[in-house]
């Protein structure tokens, strides 16, 4: 989950989805919020050990790939398309009971890309060359910072686009990625403004679950379809993720495409497909 949310494509809750503990990952967040003492106790336990390993795995992440991704944004970018194109299958057959014959909630579907579409087009620094400067603190900044956690966190939570994915969106992807590299190098002139990000982290945490814990549970036909719709529309923020780097490059064309990169971006979700199998039948 860390890795997929630390990068962007497919998002940690895709993960949890694909891997069956998507129901009990969103329970066990809405139980410490409302639950009972017992629920409660129980569902700390799942979270704790859980967000042990996602913040093990995110920051391993950060460390590694802050540099990486730059250089290899094509084969990377490749890669998180092969994650996101052969991810829609998957959970189209895991929720077929809920989308058969329903298919007016392809209306949502439409939603979901425009949504994508529509933030990445809009995006204020792609192509402009420019990148945001997060030591820059002003009140503007501040309110875009928080919004975009918010934001972000309700798509991590989702199985379907990654949070980082409207990070590279919204032009906050590498600033953030190298903010965090910065204050493990001791440079605190980030540290303002990653607090800011929390605390939006925190208060999406509160006012998203509840909302789509509802929507799962009374409308989840069309969440689904909606949530299918955000994983297709990523594919064009992938495309143009190039154009947001801190030294912007083209968007990724046929001829930067990399489809051996591609290909093992459906290995890896075959894999964890198959380790969902073997978890259950055991």
């Amino acid at each position: 989950m860390a890795i997929a949310d630390s990068v962007p494509g497919v998002s940690g809750g895709t993960i949890a989805f694909l891997l069956g503990f998507y129901d009990k990952f969103i329970g066990s967040i809405n139980n410490i919020l409302s639950g009972t003492k017992e629920q409660r106790r129980n569902s700390l336990k799942f979270i704790l050990k859980l967000g042990i390993g996602w913040i093990i795995g995110f920051l391993l992440s950060v460390l590694i790939l802050s540099s990486f991704f730059q250089s290899n944004i094509y084969q990377i970018s490749s890669l998180f398309l092969g994650l996101i194109i052969f991810s829609i299958p998957i959970i189209v057959m895991a929720e077929k009971d809920c989308l058969k014959g329903k298919y007016a909630n392809l209306i949502f579907t439409a939603i979901g890309i425009i949504i994508v579409c529509l933030i990445t087009y809009y995006n204020p620094v792609s192509g402009e060359g420019s990148s945001i400067d997060l030591t820059n603190i002003s009140l503007p900044l501040t309110l875009y910072v928080f919004i975009a956690a918010i934001i972000t966190i309700s798509a991590m939570v989702l199985p379907g686009i990654s949070g980082s994915t409207l990070l590279l969106a919204m032009g906050l992807y590498l600033p953030m990625i190298m903010a965090i590299k910065e204050v493990f190098h001791l440079n605190m002139e980030y540290l303002p403004m990653l607090l800011v990000f929390a605390v939006g982290l925190v208060a999406g945490i509160f006012s998203v679950i509840k909302i789509v814990k509802y929507f799962l549970d009374k409308h989840r036909s069309q969440t689904v379809y909606l949530i299918i719709g955000l994983m297709i529309g990523s594919t064009y923020a992938i495309v143009m993720g190039a154009t947001t780097l801190e030294v912007p490059q083209p968007a990724m064309t046929l001829q930067t495409f990399h489809v051996l990169f591609f290909i093992l971006g459906g290995v890896i979700l075959l894999g964890l497909e198959l380790m969902k199998r073997r978890m259950v039948s055991e």
